[in-house]
């Protein structure tokens, strides 16, 4: 795993990982050497093991969905840590290493956000429902002239949302991102689920475009902002 971004505070490392090239994040704070997982997917082996020269304190997991999941025995057995879920996508681990809850549907923008601690990092956890009931972003503000991090799983892309299940849904993830992720610092650094990284402002950008324009009332699916 070849460091993907570094300040005074943090190091953050990233790999792709099983047949769907999923992201999996190692996050260590360098004052303490602790650190956190976000994600467990398939063939986590390269995350296991940079992990071993840390301290383990936490495994992150944005959502249910399996690709996402596929690894979490593995690193659950090598590191039996709190792992954090949203509430309401919770039940696909069976209760295993859940041992901190977040509020989940309970939650509402103007509630505090739970905190996960590591080393000297805090840990924001957003609530953003739409590519699943539980999806859930992690926020970390980086000091020494750093950028917020954003781990946004499945929720956010660059070009666009994760895929929604129903025009329903795609109205409660278009929802989550406006209300939720766009009010974060325009140059965070948002590190998604798959592929490359992109910025909110970058998002928020594509997505003026995509609000400039008229839509049908079942859009849902694959979305892009710049093309849909």
């Amino acid at each position: 795993m070849a460091i993907h971004y570094q300040d005074r505070d943090i190091v953050v490392h990233k790999t792709s990982c099983g047949r769907f090239d999923n992201n999996s994040y190692l996050v260590i704070c360098k004052n303490t050497g602790q650190s956190a997982i976000v994600d467990a997917p398939e063939d986590p082996e390269p995350v296991i093991e940079q992990a071993r020269e840390t301290d383990v304190r936490a495994i992150l997991i944005t959502h249910n969905h399996m690709d996402h999941l596929a690894g979490f025995d593995a690193v659950y057995g090598a590191y039996k840590v709190p792992v954090s879920i949203g509430t309401a996508d919770a039940a696909a681990l069976g209760g295993n290493g859940v041992t901190e809850w977040l509020l989940g549907a309970d939650k509402t923008p103007e509630m505090t956000p739970e905190i996960t601690i590591v080393g000297q990092l805090k840990i924001r956890a957003i609530h953003t429902p739409g590519h699943t009931p539980g999806s859930t972003c992690y926020a970390i503000d980086t000091e020494d002239g750093g950028h917020t991090l954003l781990f946004s799983g499945d929720t956010l892309f660059p070009g666009g949302p994760g895929r929604s299940g129903s025009p329903e849904l795609f109205q409660q993830e278009v929802g989550s991102i406006t209300g939720r992720l766009f009010t974060l610092p325009d140059d965070t650094m948002v590190l998604p689920g798959h592929g490359a990284d992109t910025t909110i402002s970058t998002s928020k950008d594509e997505y003026g475009v995509f609000a400039s324009k008229s839509h049908p009332a079942d859009l849902h699916g694959n979305v892009s902002w710049l093309e849909s």
